[in-house]
């Protein structure tokens, strides 16, 4: 800081600029519908920052005044600069006499002027005391040419109000009238209307004289903000406040409360001018021609513009336009025509608006070929078409057809390097080009748009492939879709044109059959991160991916779709089950099988059985059978073949209970089941206490069952030696009536008494002698109640 300071006492004093502003209020537009605008708003000069010591040594030259307050000053602000420029300073203490060298051999910068450096002071730092006494010590007087370019230079409207109320307050300057109408311009553009009006009435509290450029400046900000009854209550508080009304108040309250549409007060406030003895002027007939034609009062408006020629006001070319104009609103292109007659009779030469309204409105009315006849007029009197005079043709021209002198137009456009003033008007050329069949005029206008530096949108590029996919052009249509993805141009947040159905759904449909589901999915992973959720594109994908083996990718679609509660087709899932059998993932193919009838869809005879083939085939056994358990609940009643394979690989493997679950299911469902076949087989193979359960089980449901396989289950249970469990099937099939005469009968009575078991060895006798019953069939359903 010591060293800065000393340097800051140099005789080096750079003159830092100011801008100086006249305080004259801008004059009210001269007015025409066709191009009426708001004034550009004035912008300030470009922000340069500090980076390098030269502009160091300005800042401490500015300050050279008040040296002791920069040493003892603890501001941010400068120690922002220390800090930027520490590297710098150590480089000066080394080398004074090098660093004036380079400065001596370079050019020197501009330096940054005071105002920008408040006003980005301002703008990057909260406003706090510490920011105010930065300013307080940067600054070494506050005058009147750097109050009112840190106004105007201010980035937020909301950082001018506070600096100009804390300049005030600080008792640091005293406003003037200039600086009071800036600070009410920038309020007013940002529609702080209570500020402005507040600082407004107060001026008189401060000894500053009202004016009516003051007032006018509030009526246009109210007017701009659509509260009238506010504008017209400004326009009479200048009554109250002393100042006079002329005819420049008059016009801005005309044009606040026509452009709402209140044209009874309009009268009544024009009737009120009279009476005041102000005369108006050809601008007041202007305003009021332009709005009793926005009201559509045509026979009011022709009634102004007969006054205004009976009192010697000549019409100029802006009346004629705002004649022309209003009898285009209305459609009565014959009025225009005669004007527009006249108004050339009159030596009053036609403009670029004159032409473009004459040609919106043949436009407006069907009659494109007299626009057409319009416009080489006009290009031969000179006059070049703007980019509204083209913006206005280009869609009389689609809607007429005229396609080649559409693109010729185009074509002229990006020669001069003009872009229309409404962008919609390119996906309308898109749209017509394509339906004319002319793609490569299509793709024009694509270019056009790139050169005109337009954005192209989702929208536009969907015209194009879906146009090119009709056509069976689908290299071309993928050329387009490539650029699409690419440049992620569905993801802009700003666009306004979305690809529509009909775009992407017949590509990606080509992409699915012909092998390149995965750019089909890019493109539609970008739709959905839009919100799409189409399900033919959907089903599409899991189509694609099903197509080419990949069924685990169209599994996760087939998520994505439930999540979102996308309807799935049940084509999709059948192809999805087949892929997954095809590269041999039976237990995927069962899993979506559950989720295709969760979803409610009924899977037909085949695609349960080559399901329940596979899994059987891959050793899933119990899988298997619950696929076959929701086929029976399903009402299908097919593939009984395969369901006796599996009931009966079910009770080989051990899961009994299972087999006699699905056994009775079959039964409940009406669905025959061959017992005996089954009874056969396990005892074939060994499984007795299989075989015994399964009989067991018929016995109990009065299934029925060959006497052969009642042998064959006692003759197993005998061989292995079960002979308390042959005895106790035996005595349950002759108490149900069954055959008694059992060929083993005998071998099985002299097991049991062989190994012990002489009770139920005397029991079997006494039941097959035929002797007492009674006491046998007791005694036996006892036994065989313990020993089962």
């Amino acid at each position: 800081m010591a060293y800065i300071a000393q340097r800051s006492r140099t005789k080096f004093n750079p003159f830092i600029s100011r801008v100086s502003t006249s305080s004259s209020f801008p004059n009210l537009h001269v007015f025409c519908s066709i191009t009426s605008s708001d004034p550009p708003l004035e912008s300030s000069e470009p922000i340069k920052q500090v980076a390098d010591s030269e502009s160091t040594l300005t800042i401490e030259n500015a300050r050279s005044e008040s040296t002791q307050t920069v040493e003892n000053a603890q501001s941010e602000s400068t120690q922002k600069v220390e800090n930027a420029q520490s590297k710098s300073t150590q480089r000066v203490l080394r080398g004074e006499s090098e660093m004036t060298q380079r400065v001596l051999r370079g050019k020197r910068q501009n330096p940054e002027k005071l105002e920008d450096i408040i006003c980005r002071m301002m703008a990057n730092r909260a406003w706090t005391t510490r920011l105010q006494n930065s300013i307080r010590n940067l600054v070494p007087e506050f005058d009147h040419s750097l109050v009112y370019n840190v106004l105007h230079g201010s980035k937020n409207s909301e950082h001018a109000l506070r600096f100009f109320r804390w300049v005030e307050r600080a008792g640091l300057f005293l406003h003037d009238r200039e600086t009071h109408l800036k600070i009410i311009e920038i309020l007013g553009r940002a529609s702080k209307l209570n500020h402005a009006r507040c600082i407004l009435l107060d001026m008189p509290k401060k000894g500053v004289e009202l004016d009516e450029d003051l007032f006018v400046v509030m009526i246009e900000s109210y007017g701009k903000a659509g509260i009238v009854q506010e504008a017209v209550k400004m326009f009479l508080k200048m009554k109250d406040f002393g100042v006079e009304r002329s005819v420049k108040s008059y016009d801005t309250l005309f044009q606040v409360i026509l452009r709402r549409g209140r044209y009874m007060m309009a009268k009544r406030y024009f009737n009120a001018m009279l009476n005041e003895g102000i005369q108006p002027m050809r601008h007041t007939y202007n305003i009021m021609i332009w709005g009793f034609f926005l009201s559509l009062k045509v026979e009011t408006a022709n009634r102004f513009w007969e006054d205004m020629q009976s009192q010697g006001i000549l019409p100029d070319v802006v009346t004629y336009n705002t004649m022309i104009n209003g009898y285009s609103r209305v459609m009565k292109m014959d009025e225009a025509e005669k004007l527009f007659v006249e108004m050339k009779g009159k030596n009053i030469a036609p403009t670029v608006i004159s032409y473009t309204t004459m040609i919106k409105g043949y436009v407006s009315v069907g009659r494109v070929d007299d626009g057409l006849r319009l416009l080489e007029e006009m290009v031969s009197n000179g006059i070049k078409p703007n980019a509204v005079t083209y913006s206005t043709l280009l869609p009389g021209l689609c809607d007429a057809g005229k396609m080649p002198e559409a693109r010729k137009m185009l074509k002229e456009m990006v020669e001069r390097h003009i872009a229309p003033k409404d962008n919609s008007i390119f996906i309308r050329l898109l749209t017509c080009q394509c339906e004319s069949g002319d793609l490569n005029a299509a793709a024009d206008v694509l270019k056009a748009m790139i050169r005109l530096s337009i954005p192209t949108e989702a929208g536009h590029y969907g015209v194009l492939i879906e146009r090119a996919c009709k056509a069976g052009m689908y290299d071309q249509a993928i050329k387009y879709l490539e650029k699409l993805i690419e440049k992620e141009i569905i993801l802009r947040p700003q666009s306004t044109l979305e690809m529509e159905p009909s775009a992407y759904n017949p590509i990606i449909k080509y992409l699915c059959n012909n092998g390149q589901t995965e750019k089909a999915e890019t493109l539609f992973r970008q739709l959905m991160k839009k919100g799409v959720q189409d399900p033919i594109a959907f089903n599409h994908l899991i189509h694609g991916h099903s197509k080419q083996g990949t069924p685990e990718s169209a599994f996760e679609i087939m998520k994505i779709m439930r999540r979102r509660g996308v309807p799935r087709e049940a084509h999709s899932y059948k192809q999805l089950i087949g892929s997954f059998l095809k590269k041999g993932e039976p237990a995927d193919a069962k899993t979506t099988l559950d989720s295709m009838i969760e979803d409610g869809h009924l899977p037909d005879s085949s695609l349960f059985r080559s399901v329940m083939e596979s899994l059987f085939e891959d050793g899933r056994v119990q899988t298997a059978s619950r696929v076959m358990k929701s086929m029976v609940e399903k009402g299908v009643d097919e593939n009984m073949d395969l369901v006796a394979k599996i009931l009966e690989a079910l009770l080989i493997r051990g899961h009994v209970e299972e087999a006699l679950g699905r056994v009775e299911m079959l039964i409940n469902s009406s669905c025959p089941v061959d017992l005996d076949s089954l009874l056969s087989v396990l005892c074939e193979k060994g499984k007795t206490i299989a075989a015994l359960k399964l009989l067991n089980f018929g016995l109990e449901r009065d299934c029925n069952i060959d006497f052969s396989s009642y042998d064959k289950v006692l003759d197993a249970l005998l061989a292995a030696g079960k002979t308390l469990n042959a005895y106790s099937i035996l005595c349950k099939i002759m108490e149900k009536g069954g055959v008694t005469d059992w060929s083993s009968r005998d071998d099985l009575i002299r097991s049991l008494n062989q190994e012990g078991n002489t009770k139920q060895a005397d029991i079997l006798s006494r039941m097959i002698t035929g002797g007492d019953k009674a006491h046998a069939n007791k005694k036996g359903k006892k036994q065989v109640s313990s020993l089962l």
